[in-house]
């Protein structure tokens, strides 16, 4: 595998340029922005908030997507009197060794001058990101993350294991692994206690569900779907045992929030159900908001099962979809990177799951394009929560 290697170190599987809005009221030149310099060659990707009130998480999150190890350069797009601290993210860009350019829609006179002065400072990034060198990639240079989005009866036998045990076999070959959801392993808290690698861990891991419980409580609704019960699944209770299994057997080395990088290699828990009060809406409006969570953690890529389809790739990461369902599959195959549902259809086993997704990991890490990726599909969303460090 070959990667490319940043000023801070870090080795990247893309090569991209991001422009991201810092508020809603800049979104169109950023996108104009974006439609204007995208080319095979190097691409360029939107990425942004909508909010205009500051929130730490947002400006947090974004620094990290930002310094991405799959980003190159970065275009910033400011209304101008937004609170989001520009300056300081410019500053977070620079100082990692990126390209960084901002555009202030209201210094640069409105939009067209503004989408004019944004394309230069792309252009002008593309030799310079270009240039940037290739070099070796190992197991142990990479994070992996997995997310799954509407399960079914069949995401808990097929997809879901496979995932977990692609998952057993990278962490042993020293790779980063997240897995997230505490909303969906309610029930499961007992045994992720148990995984973590000192007691302290295992209480963390504990509590982390113990809070999802109660938020979910207090809003009103747990993470239990429609497509989930149209898709077979009868309860939480299964629908929680299905998503553990995405996270293998290995021990737990700790819980992250969304933007922390592990500090070992190994497997993690990201906790992503905001802290106190649940006065910020849904944990995540949107499995593409996961994606987002686990990019910012440094995910250079994200496992994404599910059963009865998604459409959805991510900006900056790239997204393997997992099938458990061979009906979905053969539906929805232009979507989908892997079969996991020849485990019933073909007497596949889970080893043989595994192995292929062992495979195309290291492909796409190598520069073969998802489904997702080929389609066109940068999806993205960030939005408000809070977290005590």
């Amino acid at each position: 595998m070959k990667g490319y290697l940043r000023k801070d170190g870090q080795k990247g599987i893309r090569n991209v340029i991001v422009v991201t809005y810092l508020v809603e009221c800049a979104h169109h030149v950023a996108e104009e922005i974006v439609r204007e310099t995208d080319s095979s060659h190097l691409p360029v990707h939107l990425i942004g908030f909508g909010g205009c009130a500051p929130n730490a998480y947002a400006q947090w999150v974004m620094e990290r997507l930002c310094t991405h190890p799959n980003v190159g350069g970065v275009v910033i797009v400011s209304l101008g009197c937004e609170n989001f601290l520009r300056d300081q993210l410019l500053q977070v860009v620079k100082e990692s060794g990126r390209e960084g350019a901002m555009i202030v829609i209201q210094e640069e006179g409105g939009t067209s001058a503004s989408i004019r002065k944004g394309v230069e400072a792309a252009r002008a990034m593309i030799p310079v990101v270009q240039a940037v060198p290739k070099v070796e990639l190992h197991w142990q240079d990479l994070c992996i993350g997995t997310v799954c989005g509407g399960s079914d009866a069949c995401s808990g036998i097929t997809a879901n294991p496979a995932v977990g045990l692609a998952f057993n076999r990278l962490v042993d070959a020293g790779a980063t692994c997240i897995f997230e959801e505490p909303g969906e392993l309610i029930g499961c808290e007992a045994m992720l206690r148990q995984r973590g690698i000192t007691p302290e861990v295992g209480q963390q891991l504990y509590d982390c569900i113990h809070k999802a419980d109660i938020y979910y409580k207090k809003m009103g609704h747990d993470s239990f779907s429609q497509g989930n019960a149209e898709g077979g699944l009868t309860t939480i209770e299964e629908k929680s045992l299905g998503s553990y299994a995405k996270s293998g057997n290995r021990p737990i080395q700790g819980l992250i929030r969304p933007g922390e990088i592990p500090v070992t290699n190994g497997l993690y828990m990201m906790d992503v159900v905001p802290d106190g009060e649940a006065r910020w809406g849904f944990p995540n409006v949107s499995d593409t908001a996961e994606i987002v969570e686990m990019a910012a953690s440094g995910c250079h890529l994200v496992l994404y099962t599910t059963g009865s389809g998604s459409v959805a790739g991510a900006a900056i990461a790239p997204v393997i979809k997992v099938c458990s369902n061979p009906l979905t599959y053969e539906r929805m195959s232009e979507d989908m990177d892997v079969n996991a549902g020849r485990i019933i259809t073909e007497g596949a086993s889970l080893e043989d799951v595994s192995d292929e997704l062992i495979l195309l990991i290291e492909h796409v890490a190598d520069g073969q394009r998802t489904k997702s990726e080929a389609l066109g599909h940068r999806e993205f969303f960030l939005g408000y929560k809070e977290f005590c460090r």
